[in-house]
């Protein structure tokens, strides 16, 4: 192995001990998921640090291995990124620069731009690098939808409207009964979750649970299955205990053979319950180059050298409105938010998590662009960064 590639295991082993002492910090963005972004409230540091206080949940953070380039085999494709200059892609570098400059004072920690294929810039606060392993929060829902979505078609999920009852037996007999994986993906299931509003104490409370699937599964019902959205980081939570159930090993050999290793994605962390079931909802975390993979495996329809990764319909289904969503966040397809931005009002889908955690995918400019923050701040905040910069750079 070269001894680039140990520097960076060794690297991303050093971050997740530190990343240990640190609270938990779910995709709440405030009360009223409805208002503009810029008047959005974080999650104080009094709700933050509380997590920590009482029975905390088990933490274990599980490192992607990944084989030697000498000793790789036919699944690991040809996956290291190719860089050049924004111009030959279309875009303003000067305007690329002044983003630069325009981050220095902020809380944005990474910000990198994949255009047609090529890193056409990065950007990384000082005390960071290429090798930094970044906390993603929510951006989490959408590994576990790509691995929900190769599951059904492996046939180990029979289908989206497969009733969750059929894994959690004892919801039979029950009003949480009928509730299927379709609902779950939406964030439609019905059960009554407190998150967005709240002070988000359902995710508070679940993340302090001795089992916090057994958490999820008996809160009460607060709606109709399918009938309201209400995000619910539980939901997911549920998802990857059912790949628990389904997949040959654990969920994490199961990410790593289908999606890390072809994408030599080797900075992957992933958390788990005190159960040792992946945080399905909240727990991944990763180098900004390893999250830009997998904004471009979608953008490339669930392909990857040549190799169908994900499969392109599960792709198309998740990109697309599913439920309603909410206010300025823009309609949800499958643990994928789908809005328009920019001046240009570019579709756009993308996977978000608390305090300013990003995956964005703009298919028609060939666009992915990851943002990675730190501390407490407006989840938003990187909005305007994104789309008058990085958008505006390719008008």
């Amino acid at each position: 192995m070269k001894v680039v590639s140990i520097l960076k295991k060794i690297t991303a082993v050093l971050l997740s001990v530190v990343l240990l002492g640190l609270c938990l910090t779910g995709c709440i963005m405030g009360e009223n998921a409805d208002a503009d972004p810029s008047e959005a409230i974080s999650v104080s540091e009094a709700e933050t640090n509380s997590q920590s206080e009482g029975n905390s949940p088990i933490i274990e953070n599980v490192a992607a291995d990944l084989p030697d380039e000498e000793t790789a085999n036919e699944d690991y494709l040809d996956n290291e990124w190719e860089f050049d200059a924004p111009e030959k892609h279309g875009m303003d570098g000067e305007l690329l620069s002044a983003l630069h400059t325009a981050l220095a004072g902020t809380q944005i920690t990474s910000v990198v731009t994949v255009k047609d294929g090529y890193i056409v810039d990065e950007y990384y606060r000082d005390g960071y690098d290429e090798t930094s392993v970044f906390r993603l929060n929510s951006c989490s829902k959408s590994f576990t939808g790509a691995l929900i979505g190769i599951a059904i078609d492996e046939g180990l999920i029979d289908s989206v409207d497969v009733q969750i009852s059929k894994y959690f037996p004892q919801l039979v007999g029950t009003a949480k009964e009928e509730i299927t994986i379709r609902q779950i993906l939406g964030h439609t299931s019905g059960i009554q979750w407190y998150e967005w509003g709240g002070n988000g104490t359902s995710f508070f409370e679940m993340n302090s649970a001795d089992n916090w699937v057994n958490y999820v599964l008996e809160r009460p019902m607060a709606a109709m299955p399918g009938s309201t959205f209400n995000y619910t980081t539980g939901g997911p939570h549920l998802l990857a205990a059912i790949l628990e159930q389904v997949a040959e090993g654990t969920m994490f050999e199961y990410a790593q053979n289908h999606i890390f290793t072809p994408l030599g994605m080797d900075s992957v962390l992933w958390r788990v319950d005190p159960q040792g079931i992946l945080d399905g909802g909240n727990g991944v975390e990763m180098a900004a180059h390893d999250a830009a993979k997998f904004g471009q495996l979608y953008l490339n329809g669930g392909s990857w050298d040549g190799r169908q990764l994900v499969p392109e319909s599960w792709v198309e289904q998740s990109t697309q409105q599913q439920s309603s969503g909410s206010g300025s966040s823009g309609v949800y397809g499958y643990q994928w938010w789908v809005r328009t931005f920019g001046s240009g009002n570019y579709d756009t889908y993308y996977a978000m998590g608390a305090m300013g955690q990003y995956i964005l995918v703009v298919p028609e400019l060939d666009l992915v662009t990851v943002i990675t923050s730190s501390g407490s701040g407006n989840t938003y905040a990187p909005w305007p960064y994104f789309t008058d910069y990085i958008l505006a750079a390719c008008d």
